[in-house]
């Protein structure tokens, strides 16, 4: 039972990363500060569920396991989570700074 939570578990922190993904990029005619401010919000909750899977993860699979569990930090739900948001944040950042400063070198004609 407890590898199907694990699966569970796994399957809803990297659904709550892309959760966060799409309210961070895919959001149209939204303003950049918009986006920033659904980003932190959707962060919280891929954050939490994925230390709440976390803990999930530290459960050993028998009862007398002799490999230690891992620490939390090191779970594959936690190291996804600080790898996905590191990996955003900086194409976040990246993508404000060209389309502030590179794109109107380029198309003239903007709608606003």
């Amino acid at each position: 039972m407890l590898p199907i939570a694990k699966l569970i578990a796994l399957a809803l922190s990297i659904l709550s990363l892309y959760l966060l993904m799409a309210h961070a990029f895919f959001v149209p005619g939204t303003s950049w500060g918009d986006r920033l401010l659904d980003g932190l919000g959707t962060l919280g909750l891929a954050g939490t569920v994925c230390f709440a899977s976390g803990l999930l993860f530290e459960i050993p699979s028998r009862k007398f396991d002799p490999e230690p569990t891992p620490p939390l930090m090191r779970t594959l739900p936690v190291q996804l989570f600080f790898w996905g948001v590191g990996v955003m944040a900086v194409m976040f950042l990246l993508s404000w700074f060209l389309a502030e400063y590179f794109v109107p070198m380029i198309w003239k004609n903007q709608p606003y």
